[in-house]
């Protein structure tokens, strides 16, 4: 991924909607994954 895609990742795990991430495995690929 790119810096900006992993930044907004960070801040989204640091956020209180991470409350609702339980052992997920998130790709930061720029979609590429589910091309």
């Amino acid at each position: 991924g790119q810096p900006d895609e992993v930044a907004r990742m960070a801040l989204v795990l640091a956020s209180d909607l991470s409350s609702y991430v339980y052992g997920a495995a998130i790709p930061v690929d720029g979609g590429f994954l589910a091309a």
